[in-house]
Order: C-alpha cells, then structure tokens, then sequence
C-alpha cells in the first residue's frame, strides 16, 4: 500500500470517533489522514500539534469514519484505498507500508517485518527492537494495522493501545489467541 509521507504539513483538524474500545482521535490536514489513536495511549499524538481545530466535516473524516463503522463491524476493509500521510523517518514508513501488507485476520512476528523491511531497503538484516520501535511509534494505529505483530515467542507484547486492547482487536478479527501469551512485564502493558 503506497502511503504519502511527509515532515512539514501539520495536522491542522480533528475529530473524535467512537469505537467500542474507547474514544479515538483522527488528526489530518485538509486531504490526508495523518494520525489515529486510541485515547490515552502510548505515543498518543506523537509528533502532532495538537490541539488543532475541531472539524468533523471533512471528507477524509467521513471516508475513516465509513471504514472504521466497516471494520468494528466485523468486516474486513481494507486500507488499500484511504489517504494516508503518517510522517516519518525512509525507515518507520518501510516499516508501515510492510504493516499495510499483514491481512486482516492474520499475525507476524517483528522478527518477519524485520526481516521484510530489510530487504525491501536493500539491507543484510534489521533489528527486530528497532523495528518494534517503528511499530510502537505508528501513528495511524489500528488502520495500519501494528496490532497483528507479535513475539517471536508467540507474546502479545508491544501494542501502544495496552495488551487488553490488542486482544480485543485480533478477536474482532477471528484470531485464535489460545496459542499467544501475555508478557510477565514489557512496555505495552
């Protein structure tokens, strides 16, 4: 999935969505989505300025809007086709796009998306902690779907949105978590 990158065009509008797993604010300029969180969570409007103005008119609100309606629905929409802009460094946007390509309903470790995105940048290997901080730091949560990566050991840790939530979602999705553990401790809980 492309996604329109960019450092300089502040979130200039927001709005407020609510999800049946809490509050979650939408951030963009006048075209493009350029953050979505969950109220509360970690890294929560990283690299925005916020507050902007409330407008909940715009297109690109009532086009997120329509797909998350879509997906807490319990179907499956994809991303393919929403103006994304999340902001970052060449490395945390090759990691999101590699985030875009996870299908709904299916995990993958940050040792693959690692693995992936080093190829894709032409690199002999890439840290998983580093690639886990790109995933914690998405600032387009759940759209870019950071909730379907998981520990090499089958742990549901790193989810910015806190473990309870992360399980909720890959529910919601119609992941079989009986296999998949909750850290003793770690940074998402």
């Amino acid at each position: 999935m492309p996604l329109n990158s960019s450092r300089e065009a502040p979130s200039a509008y927001f709005c407020r969505y609510h999800s049946p797993l809490g509050e979650i604010t939408l951030a963009a300029d006048e075209h493009y989505l350029t953050g979505l969180w969950f109220v509360g969570q970690k890294y929560y409007a990283a690299n925005h300025a916020l507050p902007c103005v409330a407008e909940d008119r715009l297109p690109v609100f009532t086009q997120i809007r329509d797909w998350l309606d879509a997906y807490f629905s319990g179907l499956a929409p994809l991303p393919n086709d929403l103006p994304l802009q999340p902001r970052g460094s060449e490395f945390r946007l090759a990691v999101w796009r590699r985030l875009c390509q996870i299908p709904y309903g299916e995990c993958v470790t940050y040792g693959t998306v690692a693995r992936d995105v080093a190829t894709v940048m032409g690199k002999p290997g890439m840290s998983a902690q580093a690639t886990g901080g790109a995933v914690g730091h998405n600032p387009i949560s759940l759209i870019i779907p950071c909730h379907r990566v998981i520990g090499s050991n089958n742990s549901l840790t790193g989810y910015a949105g806190g473990i309870a939530r992360k399980i909720q979602l890959l529910k919601l999705e119609g992941i079989d978590i009986t296999s998949l553990t909750v850290p003793a401790r770690g940074t998402a809980l």
